[in-house]
Formats: C-alpha cells, sequence, structure tokens
C-alpha cells in the first residue's frame, strides 16, 4: 500500500519545490474538470514561494558527507547551520518578504531551510499579483481553484528572488489507493500446497519456464507466472485473528530480514525518532490493538497537522506504516506522523515538515509518496526538480536516512485513474539522490522463519499492474554512486527492496471506515502488501543500524546509497544484501494490449527490478560499523567564576579532537527534590577546537533556583559535554563534573 500522486492531476508544481513561471505552459492545469465559476476574491491560498539558494553548494556538501572514503564523511551539520550557508542570502529573503507583505500576503514566513517562503494570499490579490484568472472547476477529485487561461507570470518585484509559485491550483494531488486493490483476495491466490516455500521460489521448474536460459526481458514478463500465493509459509505468532489472515506476522518478517538478533540484543531503535508523511490519519486504538496481539511496544506517537485545522480521519496507509513500524523498532524514542492534505502547498511544506519542527527532527524519514517522472519533468522542467532536490539535499546533509518506497505499478508508474499506462516510468522522489528508493519482494520462509527464497513482486493474478517499482529515470541523472553498476547516463532504481507482496501480504489492524472496514470486508484484521509496507519496515531497521552505531562509538548512517552501492560490490555483500535474482517487475503483459514493456528483469548483483535485493540487516549494521567514522574524543571543563542565576546560565566549554557536532547538558538537583535537566543548542566544528556552550536556563527553571536560594537550599549541577547528532541524541559524553550554584 501506498500513497499515488494522482499522475494526471495537472497541477504538478506540487513536488517541484519550484515551479518556474512558465515551466507548466505545456500542462492544461483544468484538463478533465468543468469550470463551474469564478473563484471567490476572498478565498484564502496556502502558498509557498523557492527561493533563490547556493543548491550547487549544498550538493557538494551533502555528496561529501555521505560517501565512505570521502574526508566529510559524516561531517554531518545542524539545519540551522545548513540553511545559513546555503540557503536564501538574507537579503534575498529580506527583499521577497517585504514585497509579499506589501502586496497584501499574511503569514509570510520563511521556513527553517532557508530554502523557501510560506504565504498566505487571498484569490483576488493573487490574480493581481500574477496576472492570471482563478476559476472554480470540479472534477473526479472534487471542486477547486486554479488558473483559468493562461500561465501566471512572477511580477518583477520578486524575479531574481523567488523561482515559482505553489498553490495556486488547490486541486488534491495526491489520493491513497482503495485498500481492495492491495488486499489479498485468497481465493485467486495458488495455495501453499502448490507452492511450498522450495517449490514456489527454489524450483527453476516451478516458476521460471525458460529463465533457466538466461531469457531477454520481454520473454521472461510473458512467462513470468504470479508471485503470489496463500497461506504465509513459515510459523506464525500472535494472536488468533490474526493468524487467521493467512498473512505474514512480525516474528516472521523480522526474523527472514534479520531483525531478531539485534533485536534480542537490545537494539530496538532507542534513542531515534522516526518521521512518517501521511496524506491519512490513524486511530491510536487500532496500533494499540495490533501491538497488544503481537506482544508489542509502541513508542510514542505524535501527530502534526500541515497546514490542516484538524488531524486527518483514520486511513489506511498511516496505519500500516505505523504498525509496521512499530513492530520493527518497538524501542523508539517517537513515531513523529505529519499529515497533510493533498493540494501542492501542503504537501509540499510535508516533505520539508520534519526538518523544520524544533525538538522533533528525525534521524530517518519514510515516505509513502511519489509522482511519475514524465508529469513532473512536463510541470516544472530541470529548474523545478533542481529545487526540489534541495530539501532532500539538506535532509543528508544533516545526516538523515530518508527513504520512498518505489511503486506498486511495476515499470510502469504513471497511472490514469489508478490503472497503471503502458509506458516505462519511475517514480519521484524515490529517483532522487538523496532517497533510498525501496522495490517490492515476495518471500517464502523455512520453519524457522528464515528466510527460504526471494523473487520480485509481480502479481498478475491480483490485478494488472501490481508490482514493485523500478526502472530508470529520464529526468535525474546517474548519482556518482551508481557510477561502474548500472549502464548509461541515468538514475536507476529501486536500490533495495523489501517484502511487499500481497499475498500473504503483512497482517495488520485497521478499523478505519471505508479505508479498510467496509459492507464487504468488517474484519479490521487484514492481509496487506505494497511498497510502503517494505518501506516503514526497513525506516526502523535503519533507526536500529543508528542505534548499534552510537552504542560503538560511531556516527549515524544517514543517506544509506553510497554505503550500499559500496556494500553490493564488496564481499560483504553476501552477508548484508540478499540478492534477489528471479521474476521482474513487467507489468506490460497485463495492461493495455498485453505487450511487455521490456524492463525488468531481476539477475545476479544490482537490477532494476529489485536493486540489490532485500536487506539482511544484522549483516548490514556490522557492514555499516565497518565504514562508519569513528566518534572523535570529547572533553569538558568548567570555566571559573559562575554565578548561574545571576546570569541565567551555566558555561562549559567542551572541545573536541576532531570534527564534532557538541553541547552540554546539565542536571541540576535541588536538595533532595527530583532533578531538572537543561541543555545548551547545538554547535559543530570544523576540526579540532573548543567551543564554551552556554546552557540557559528557562523562565520556569530560573523561578525554582531563585526560590530555592531564598530559602538557603543547596542547589548541585552535574555538567556533561557530549558529541550529539542534530536533534540532540547523545552520542558520547565526557564524565560529568559538578558545579555548586550559590548565586
Amino acid at each position: 500500500m501506498r500513497v499515488r500522486w494522482l499522475g494526471l492531476a495537472l497541477s504538478l508544481t506540487l513536488l517541484a519545490l519550484s515551479s518556474a513561471a512558465g515551466a507548466a505552459a505545456s500542462v492544461d492545469p483544468t484538463a478533465g474538470a468543468a469550470r463551474v465559476g469564478a473563484a471567490a476574491l476572498n478565498a484564502p491560498l496556502q502558498l509557498v514561494f523557492p527561493l533563490r539558494a547556493d543548491l550547487a553548494g549544498l550538493r557538494s556538501r551533502a555528496l561529501a558527507v555521505s560517501t565512505p572514503g570521502n574526508p566529510e564523511y559524516g561531517h554531518y551539520a545542524t539545519i540551522p547551520q545548513l540553511a545559513r550557508r546555503y540557503g536564501a542570502a538574507p537579503g534575498t529573503s529580506a527583499r521577497a518578504i517585504s514585497f509579499l507583505r506589501r502586496a497584501g500576503a499574511g503569514a509570510v514566513r520563511l521556513d527553517a531551510t532557508g530554502l523557501f517562503l510560506d504565504a498566505t494570499l487571498r484569490s483576488g490579490a493573487a490574480e493581481r499579483l500574477f496576472a492570471t484568472e482563478l476559476a472554480r472547476f470540479r472534477g473526479r477529485a472534487g471542486a477547486f481553484t486554479a488558473p483559468a487561461i493562461g500561465t501566471p507570470s512572477l511580477p518583477s518585484g520578486l524575479q531574481g528572488l523567488v523561482t515559482g509559485v505553489i498553490g495556486l491550483d488547490t486541486r488534491p494531488v495526491a489520493t491513497t489507493p482503495s485498500f481492495e486493490r492491495l488486499r489479498a483476495s485468497r481465493a485467486v491466490f495458488p495455495t501453499r500446497a502448490a507452492f511450498s516455500s522450495r517449490a514456489a521460489f527454489s524450483s527453476r521448474a516451478a516458476f521460471a519456464g525458460p529463465h533457466a536460459a538466461a531469457p531477454t526481458p520481454l520473454a521472461h514478463a510473458a512467462a513470468q507466472p504470479s508471485s503470489g500465493y496463500s497461506p504465509a509459509t513459515g510459523t506464525q505468532s500472535g494472536c488468533g485473528p490474526a493468524r487467521q489472515t493467512g498473512s505474514f506476522t512480525p516474528n516472521q518478517y523480522l526474523t527472514a530480514y534479520n531483525f531478531s538478533p539485534l533485536q534480542a540484543a537490545g537494539l530496538t531503535g532507542r534513542g531515534e525518532r522516526v518521521a512518517l508523511i501521511e496524506i491519512d490519519g490513524f486511530k491510536h486504538a487500532d496500533v494499540s490493538a495490533f501491538a497488544g496481539c503481537f506482544g508489542l511496544r509502541v513508542p510514542a506517537v505524535n501527530s502534526f497537522g500541515v497546514g490542516l485545522r484538524h488531524l486527518l480521519p483514520a486511513g489506511g496507509e498511516a496505519t500500516l506504516d505505523l504498525e509496521v513500524l512499530s513492530a520493527a523498532a518497538p524501542g523508539l524514542k517517537a513515531i513523529d506522523v505529519y499529515e497533510s492534505s493533498a493540494n501542492e502547498a501542503s504537501a509540499l511544506k510535508a516533505l520539508t515538515a520534519p526538518l523544520q519542527n524544533p525538538g522533533f527532527k528525525p534521524q530517518v524519514i519514510s515516505a509513502s509518496l511519489g509522482l511519475c517522472e514524465p508529469f513532473v519533468y512536463g510541470a516544472v522542467h530541470r529548474s523545478g526538480i533542481a529545487h526540489t532536490e534541495g530539501a532532500l539535499e539538506m535532509a543528508a546533509a544533516a545526516g538523515i536516512s530518508f527513504l520512498d518506497s518505489s511503486g506498486d505499478a511495476g515499470s510502469a508508474d504513471c497511472t490514469d485513474n489508478g490503472n497503471p499506462l503502458p509506458h516505462l516510468a519511475v517514480n519521484y522522489p524515490t529517483s532522487s539522490w538523496w532517497v533510498t528508493g525501496v522495490g517490492g519482494t515476495n518471500i517464502a520462509l523455512n520453519a524457522d522463519n528464515t528466510l527460504a527464497s526471494e523473487v520480485v513482486w509481480n502479481d498478475a493474478s491480483l490485478q494488472a499492474g501490481s508490482a514493485g517499482g523500478g526502472g530508470r529515470s529520464e529526468v535525474i541523472p546517474r548519482p556518482p554512486y551508481q557510477t561502474g553498476t548500472v549502464p548509461g547516463s541515468r538514475r536507476q532504481v529501486p536500490d533495495v527492496s523489501m517484502l511487499a507482496d500481497v499475498a500473504p501480504g503483512y497482517a495488520i489492524y485497521c478499523s478505519a471506515p471505508r479505508a479498510c472496514v467496509t459492507p464487504s470486508n468488517r474484519n479490521p484484521w487484514q492481509g496487506i502488501g505494497g511498497t510502503s509496507a517494505g518501506t516503514p519496515l526497513l525506516a526502523g531497521g535503519f533507526a536500529m543500524i543508528d542505534q548499534y552505531l552510537r552504542t560503538h562509538g560511531r556516527q549515524d548512517l544517514g543517506l544509506a546509497n553510497p554505503l550500499i552501492y559500496r556494500i553490493g560490490h564488496s564481499a560483504a555483500a553476501a552477508g548484508a544484501l540478499s540478492d534477489v535474482t528471479r521474476f521482474g517487475n513487467d507489468v506490460g503483459p497485463y495492461i493495455g494490449n498485453g505487450t511487455p514493456l521490456g524492463c525488468c528483469t531481476a539477475r545476479p548483483g544490482y537490477d532494476d527490478a529489485s536493486g540489490w535485493g532485500s536487506v539482511n540487516l544484522a549483516g548490514f549494521a556490522a557492514a555499516a560499523l565497518a565504514t562508519a567514522p569513528v566518534l572523535v574524543d570529547v572533553r569538558l571543563s568548567l570555566p571559573s567564576g559562575q554565578h548561574p542565576v545571576a546570569s541565567r546560565q551555566i558555561r562549559a566549554t567542551v572541545s573536541c579532537s576532531g570534527h564534532c557536532v557538541l553541547g552540554a547538558i546539565a542536571l541540576v538537583r535541588i536538595g533532595r527534590r527530583s532533578a531538572f535537566r537543561a541543555r545548551s543548542r547545538i554547535y559543530t566544528l570544523a576540526g579540532a577546537g573548543r567551543r564554551t556552550a552556554q546552557i540557559k536556563f528557562s523562565p520556569g527553571q530560573l523561578a525554582r533556583l531563585r526560590a530555592a536560594l531564598r530559602h538557603h537550599s543547596s542547589i548541585t549541577a552535574a555538567v556533561t559535554g557530549a558529541i550529539v547528532d542534530s536533534a540532540f541524541n547523545v552520542e558520547k559524553t565526557t564524565a560529568a563534573r559538578k558545579l555548586r550554584i550559590t548565586g
């Protein structure tokens, strides 16, 4: 199950964090919709303005800190630091803000990345400002506002400052596909008896047909049978209703992908924060019911509305993502769910929201979003794609792992009303350099739930076009880490793949009306598949690896792709990646006129059907440990003559023996009362050196300290220097130094 961007919804400035004026001139934003009248002049519009910024410098920095062997590898910075260095110049943003305010815009705000301005503007003012006519239309997705004729143009006061405007078209451009498409119907799949784990995936005679003769992609696609079967192989666990789905339960996929040894060692994602980007909501009770069935802990879950007055109704996608993620990494510090409406401005804000939410910066972002590349390019051209990449580059430069599902329509990613079009295409942002694209497979398990075999997901018997996405980008050039791996000059996806087939699928609990529970299916326990099930699974795995690296004094994983390709070409590949060499994701024989599209067939090593194959998490963690930079030494001293209450802060000098992100923490105790904690802001040292960190007290803390002094209570502070990540997760600490506070 994954969120699909509506391929034919023509306001495709959506993911183009920049749509330069005139870039979408060849695209009719009202195609397929009927004009029903003029736009209400006072209707508020939520707009986003991409700013001129140093995107080339940001790309260079993101590559350097993400590439093993580069002297800058692992030298991450905070979002504020990156924004100051690579975001819009202060003069640029100030002039744009001033112009928009004079033009009548409200709530004009520079976002934390320094790459965008947010603003609100009434429809009538927007028509005058952008020299366009806005009208009301009604289409498949309901009523919306959009430019009626012509192409909006930037006013002279914004030219040279911003590269476009997003939000003039309010048509919903993202939707969640019906769960019916990705719900297992047991009647249409071969039974376990027909396809036992060995017969189904290990015997060439059972599934291969002419495969043994190294066929061409066309011959393979035409001969390939469906990858689905039912019920699940292996040994399920959990409550009876979950097992009755016939789908895989958490103990099975966690064992198959070797999560279990890490969890048994106490690596459950502790201290890590994962962000999910969603366009539907969830019920806490559903996630709790799922966890209770399998004896799992549910991490703290925070919900954030992006451009919303109220959180969204429960749906299937957010429920699926939360349940799979909480099974993979039950010890997470928190899961932050960013809920967005489906219009272009809100969807854009959702992509960047995890980067600019103070105190909630994640180590991993998992998204099940995507848009068919040809439609993106037709709407925004190269300049728009470049600005989209800027936000993702900032995430990589900050050490954030970003994962996206590669799609559920095989190598034919573009769809019309949910049906794949018979043309080769891949997803964006999956095809971004800065995103780990997760494709789809199906697995067969031994009785002990170890992996018996694995094939590319391609379920012709479920519905035409149900397969793991993958292929060659027509927009994004080949990234440096794919040089020597893929032919040609374009980015190829996916990078890796995980379980996605609907049959047997993942057992989940979802009681959301219409999305999950329907008149024809009232059971909230269901078997669900799709590449977005595999994406949060791997996101949880990456969070566990971050914890593993931290316990060994190593830097976080960050953008995983350069490491994945390095491992793929090394002797460590056999233990870290499970090569998938069977089947393909060509859905051509099952759509259109039934002609194969010519891509993509699995083979040894990297291929566009499954990437490098699936991830053996324990093996990948070991390979990451061997490569990750060692955290430098950190020391602490406390300057003398301090008066923390009078100065409202404690000063602590923290030094590092090399590049580090540092901070200081004070645990303050008043008499025998419970202690409170205060911390400094984050500082970055480019090399060996020191920084005096200021641990400032909040007004409430100061009030407590002053009251304690009036009552002559003893006050002590235990101060610690630390190497931290940009979310202030502690990676390495000094011994605590005590400070007596007397004034």
